[in-house]
This record gives structure tokens, sequence and C-alpha cells, in this order.
């Protein structure tokens, strides 16, 4: 009797906790096995291998992204009332502006107290070149550019983003006394010749004498916010259209049930694949205790902010909403907020 019902409990556990406990397992397995690796000196090309199984796990998630998004937004929308959908919407965006504000208002307060950037080294951007990226153009790319992208398909692989790339001038002793403000100074070899050198200016911020031009650019990413604004137009028109877009409702969700089924299979290959990936992270890095010193208030930073945030706030606004136990909802996630951790996704 005692055996039945401790195969019983098992059996329980396993099919409900069964995926988040080898998810736990293989973090801590491929931290170790990272750590151990890296005493054998492995070379570039054995690393490369040997990380392979995780490049998997990071390609599979990637495939599945596009047609999980598309398929299960049209659906799902499309199948939905649209007073309900035009009241959920609503509700959705005030509680992500207001969580987003608190998660804003909590980073500020714990940078002033940490002061992470104390402790790392890094070249300023305006001294290296970079291109640089104003507070302006990142809201314009985010509100009009990347929301409505001009080529859908591009979308698909790819995010626009505008850059700021510093112009450099002569520097003449009137510009000091035109009265403009100047950010620093430094000499650079002369085109002409090189064993000369000339004084350059360089501004900080974008000013009317073009110290900076504009440049469209892209990031290597999925532009996941067109994606999902055109995925939801699409299914709450063909809610709307009644049975003349029944034919393609029916398409989309047997999309999503196929990519479900894809999905329920894939998560199986998560723990052996986030074995590899985690240790292929680890042995790439040249020095771990000097990351460390040089991240290590930035790392300290980011984790409190997402405890207090993720464990302390959240929680504390589904009790007041609901009025229910947050524990049981949160155990729901743990398994989709450990593999986003593994997978840094």
């Amino acid at each position: 009797a005692r055996l039945a019902t401790i195969r019983s409990w098992f059996e329980n556990y396993w099919r409900r906790n069964g995926l988040l406990t080898l998810s736990i397992l293989s973090v801590i397995a491929g931290c170790l096995l990272g750590f151990i690796l890296r005493t054998t000196q492995l070379s570039a090309l054995e690393k490369q291998y040997f990380s392979f199984p995780g490049e998997l796990l990071m390609r599979m998630l990637k495939m599945l992204i596009l047609p999980l998004i598309t398929s299960s937004l049209m659906s799902g929308l499309a199948t939905m009332d649209s007073k309900a959908c035009g009241k959920m919407g609503l509700i959705t965006i005030t509680y992500y502006l207001w969580t987003t504000f608190m998660a804003v208002a909590v980073g500020i307060m714990l940078v002033i107290i940490i002061h992470p950037g104390l402790a790392v080294q890094k070249d300023n951007s305006h001294r290296s070149g970079k291109p640089i990226l104003s507070s302006a153009d990142a809201l314009l790319d985010l509100i009009s550019r990347n929301m409505f992208p001009s080529n859908l398909i591009e979308a698909s692989f790819q995010q626009y983003r505008t850059n700021l790339i510093p112009v450099v001038k002569p520097f003449k002793e009137s510009q000091r006394l035109s009265g403009k403000p100047l950010s620093f100074v430094y000499v650079v070899p002369d085109d002409g010749d090189p064993e000369l050198v000339q004084h350059v200016v360089l501004a900080i911020t974008p000013s009317p004498d073009m110290m900076y031009k504009t440049v469209p650019g892209t990031n290597n990413e999925m532009n996941v916010l067109g994606i999902v604004i055109f995925s939801a137009t699409i299914g709450l028109l063909l809610g709307k259209m009644g049975e003349r877009g029944t034919p393609l409702v029916n398409v989309c969700l047997c999309l999503n049930e196929a990519v479900m089924r894809i999905v329920s299979v894939a998560v199986w290959y998560f723990p052996f694949g986030i074995v590899f990936l985690i240790a292929g992270k680890i042995l790439e890095m040249e020095d771990p205790s000097m990351i460390g010193k040089k991240l290590g208030l930035y790392a300290v930073t980011v984790v409190s902010g997402l405890l207090i945030h993720g464990v302390i706030l959240l929680p504390s606004l589904y009790l007041i909403i609901t009025r229910k136990n947050p524990i049981p909802y949160i155990r729901g996630l743990l398994e989709a907020l450990l593999i986003a951790l593994a997978t840094s996704s």
C-alpha cells in the first residue's frame, strides 16, 4: 500500500512538475559542467561543437516564435467578441503602463542607491565613434517605425533602428567665441599628413550645427511588436467579417493546433539543450572573475530589481485586484520563467 501511494504521488508530481524539475536540474548541471570543462582548455572549434545542442535549442525556439504568434493571435482574436476584446485590450494597456511605470521607478531608485556604473570600465560611446541612440529616436522607432513595419517579411528577422553618427569637424579657435557649448576637444591625425595633428570638437547632444547625422539602421532581431500589431489587426477584422472570414479563421486554428503540438514535443528537448547552452556560454567567457568584478554591481542591481518587481510588487497587485492567493498563479508560471532565464530569452 505504501509503495502504491508513493508511486501515485510520484506520478502526479511528475505529470505536474516533471519538466520544471528537469529544467532546474539542467540549469545546475550546465553551470557545473561549464566550470569543470574550463579546466580542460578546449579549443575554439571544440567549444563550438560542444555548444551545438544549445544552438539547436535556440534555433528551435526562434523557429516557433513567428508561427506561434501569428496563428494564436489571429485565431484567438477572430473568435472573441469585439466588445469583450476592446475591453480586454483597454485593461491590458492600462495594466501594462502602470506596471511599466512601477518597474521604471524601481530601476531608477536602485541605480541611485547602488550606483552600478562605478564597477564597470566601458568606453564612452561618444569617444569611441559608435552609433548613438537618442531617446526621441528610440521612442519614434518604437511607436511608429517598428509598430508599422514597411516590410512585413523583413520584420520577421530585423528591427528598424535609427542611429546618430557623430560628424567630426575641424576645430577653430573662433568657435570658442561663438558662445556655443563644446563637449570635449581632442586631437586626431591630419588626413593629408599623418605626422600632423588637428584639433577636433565633438558635441554630446545633437545640435543645429549638424554635429550628428541621422542614419537608418537595423537590429538583427525579430520585430515582434510589428508582427503582433499586424496579427492582432487581421484577427479582429476576421472576427468582424463573419462567414466570409471563417475559412481563414479555420486555417489559423489548425495552424495554431499544429504549432502547439510541435511545442509540446519540443519542450522535452529543453532540459537537454539547456545543459549545453549554459555550459557553452560559460566556456566562451575569457575570464569569469574579471567579468564578475566589472559587472557584479550591475548584476546585483538587475537581480534586485527583478526580485522586487516580480516577488513583491506584481504579486501584491494581483492580490489587491483579484483578492486571490498569487502563489498558485506564480507556480504555474515557473516553468516558463525558468526557460526564459536559461535561454536569456
